[in-house]
């Protein structure tokens, strides 16, 4: 099989994944979701994508993982106590330099 021949399918199955997801809920339904747990599940669904894709990243930006640990339980704390968005990201910056300057 050629390159480019194995390249098309695996673009068609790509195509095929995508648009599967995003045309199959919109056909199939049709009502408003009323069962409870569903939409739950589904009002989740975005923060739990996004927390998958978030920390890994945090873990490996970083020179050593424990470094990203630390700032990321900084992180954590800061926001705990209700600073902002920018504070926060600033404390991380700052764990992380001093981290790596001084822990490794």
């Amino acid at each position: 099989m050629s390159d480019s021949l194995r390249l098309c399918i695996y673009l068609c199955i790509m195509i095929l994944t995508t648009n599967g997801v995003r045309i199959l809920p919109l056909t199939l339904i049709r009502k408003p979701i009323k069962n409870r747990f569903i939409r739950s599940f589904l009002y989740y669904v975005p923060y739990v994508t996004l927390a998958v894709m978030t920390f890994p990243a945090i873990m490996e930006a970083t020179q050593s993982p424990i470094a990203g640990l630390i700032a990321l339980v900084a992180g954590v704390l800061a926001a705990f106590f209700g600073l902002g968005l920018l504070p926060v990201s600033i404390i991380c910056c700052v764990v992380v330099f001093i981290c790596e300057t001084f822990l490794v």
